[in-house]
């Protein structure tokens, strides 16, 4: 508010001194035209945005040459009272402003979305390190150091102190420090990436526009917007105007509106429609009683405070107890808050370096997954194989020795069949699974793609550990996905499961896969393993590609699988578990059709 009514003044002194110049007489015909804009990203950025329009009235005003001047908020303000611009081009929260103090006058509103439209254009995103796993929702931005360009910022700060007024913070109160970092507003991205802030306050859209700016940022308290393609933090608001001033010639505001009435995206990169209703503007400023409002409520108080002034001074006198008595207890507050943040701090570091203490030196050298499948598929064929090597050699002495019966070459021939049968079945679910086949999706009951993959599992290894299967969803329910692929997270899982417990007592090598109905309706696959567990880092980068806690491994399998997930509309999280070890949660939407009956082998299958 104070700001506010300093800038009021400002206008007011700077006008009071163009009065003299402005009454000499009016500029001459070929006079420049002179745009004010508001340069909120730096002046190079401002004239690359904004050269369309002075190209095009550049073309439509032969004779006259046009000028494009970059200002800060103060300047902007200063210029448009003191007659040395023609036309200002601003955000909607300072038009509003200018609007009432200068008699500033909309002729039209930029229309810079594709889709959606000018009345829904600008919001603002709060912005905070995508490692941040702390801040989630603007309520988590108590206590935190905040950055933004500046108090009066319409997208760099004032939509957002509504949406915090809403949820009852108070910034100047609740945040532990709210830093001007000023303009361009490059600078809040690099106060977060620099830790000078935990979070920051930028328009909506910018973060998009930064280099790999969804990767090294994330939007605090994301919502969801109709048509808006980008993340925002708050309500959505007019587009930029382009405003006349008082001693704007009529003739040259009409010329100005009909030649950028006609630019358009395709040949100039912008458009511009007729002016918006800032009335959604003029709430928020009423709401927060700033710019025009900022003086809203002082007449009634000043009439309250005449007729019960003796009220009024009992009440001072209370005042002051209570913020004598607050202060004190804040004071008290923020100390034993400080101690206990500070122990809270320490117990954090010694457990960081039990932790540390307590981890593997070493973990024992594992193949690649092509090497181990060939390795674990040769020694599973080894034995069937050997048995019909010994039934054939058995039957060719037989022969030899003229001791040849019938029952024997039945008894043999039945043996030979048999372990030409189990090898068969290893390589058919071999050769099912790595064969190269076009996507089909298909509804299948979610029990048989689960127990097939643990039989493919189980069949692969050679000394298998127990993989329990628990099924509460019932037979009727069934999933649409192509088999194989939701087959392969399932094993990428049990893989991974059966690797973090290894070298660990045969008790805690068991795995266990549950079936059942999520919170939401759809069918959540939770696989469990009882192994060295994960810590928060490894947890919250797991499905990074190239992340990956084994020596040897290429960190593909997660993110692999993850995509798998969410292509078949469902997704793939590690949850927190009690104990040792640690859980993956697949999810799915359920199908409606019942699902196509298959047969399929028993993770217990004698002959995997």
């Amino acid at each position: 508010m104070r700001f506010r009514l300093s800038l009021s003044a400002f206008i007011l002194r700077v006008a009071f001194g163009a009065v003299v110049a402005l009454a000499a007489g009016a500029q001459a015909a070929e006079a420049p035209v002179r745009i004010g804009v508001l340069a909120f990203l730096g002046d190079d950025a401002a004239t690359a945005e904004w050269s369309p329009v002075v190209e095009r009235l550049a073309e439509a005003l032969p004779g006259r040459s046009v000028e494009l001047l970059q200002f800060d908020h103060l300047g902007l303000a200063a210029s448009a009272a003191a007659g040395s611009i023609d036309f200002i081009i601003t955000n909607p929260g300072h038009y509003v402003e200018l609007e009432a103090a200068i008699g500033a006058s909309r002729i039209l509103t930029l229309d810079a979305a594709p889709t959606g439209s000018p009345d829904r254009a600008i919001g603002s995103a709060v912005i905070a390190s995508s490692a941040r796993s702390d801040l989630r929702t603007l309520e988590d931005l108590r206590g935190k150091r905040v950055a933004i360009v500046a108090r009066e910022g319409f997208g760099g700060y004032q939509t957002v102190q509504r949406e915090l007024a809403a949820l009852g913070i108070e910034p100047e109160r609740d945040f532990a420090a709210l830093t001007v970092v000023g303009l361009p507003m490059s600078r809040v991205f690099d106060a977060v990436t620099n830790g000078e802030a935990d979070a920051g306050i930028v328009r909506a859209c910018l973060v998009e526009e930064q280099p790999a700016g969804l990767e090294r940022f994330k939007v605090v308290g994301a919502r969801d917007e109709p048509d808006f393609a980008c993340a925002t933090s708050t309500r959505l608001y007019p587009d930029w105007p382009i405003a006349t001033l008082r001693h704007t010639p009529p003739a040259l505001a009409k010329d100005v509106a009909i030649a950028l009435l006609g630019m358009s995206r395709d040949g100039h990169g912008m458009a511009w429609a007729v002016p918006a209703d800032y009335q959604a503007v003029h709430e928020m400023f009423r709401e927060l009683r700033i710019g025009p409002y900022a003086t809203l409520h002082e007449p009634t108080l000043m009439m309250l405070a005449e007729r019960y002034w003796p009220w009024v001074a009992a009440l001072a006198l209370l005042l002051c107890a209570w913020i004598l008595y607050t202060v004190r207890v804040e004071h008290l507050v923020h100390a034993r808050t400080a101690a206990l943040r500070a122990a809270l701090d320490a117990r954090d570091a010694l457990e960081a370096r039990m932790r540390a203490g307590q981890e593997q030196a070493d973990h024992m050298a594992r193949l690649s997954v092509l090497g181990e499948l060939a390795g674990t598929l040769a020694h599973e064929l080894n034995q069937p194989l050997a048995a019909i090597g010994n039934y054939a050699q058995s039957l060719r002495r037989r022969v030899d020795n003229a001791r040849l019966t019938d029952d024997a070459v039945r008894e043999a021939s039945g043996e030979i069949a048999a372990q030409a049968e189990r090898a068969a079945g290893i390589l058919g679910r071999i050769r099912g699974f790595a064969k190269k086949r076009a996507a089909v999706r298909e509804k299948v009951a979610p029990r048989e793609v689960v127990a097939e993959a643990i039989a493919l599992f189980r069949g692969m290894l050679a000394n298998a550990p127990d993989v329990e299967l628990g099924d509460t969803l019932g037979g009727a329910a069934s999933i649409e996905v192509d088999p194989p692929q939701i087959q392969q997270v399932i094993l990428n899982l049990l893989k991974n499961g059966y690797d973090a417990a290894r070298g660990l007592p045969s008790s805690r090598q068991r795995l266990a896969v549950t079936i059942a109905t999520s919170g939401d309706g759809n069918v959540r696959v939770a696989v469990r393993d009882f192994g060295v567990g994960l810590d928060d880092a490894a947890r919250d980068r797991l499905f990074e590609p190239f992340f990956t806690t084994k020596p040897d491994g290429l960190g593909l399998g997660l993110s692999i699988c993850r995509t798998i997930a969410e292509a078949h509309g469902g997704r793939l999280a590690a949850v927190p578990v009690e104990g040792p070890g640690s859980e993956f949660v697949l999810t799915l939407p359920l199908a409606t059709a019942p699902p196509i009956p298959a047969t399929i082998a028993s993770p217990h299958d004698p002959h995997r």
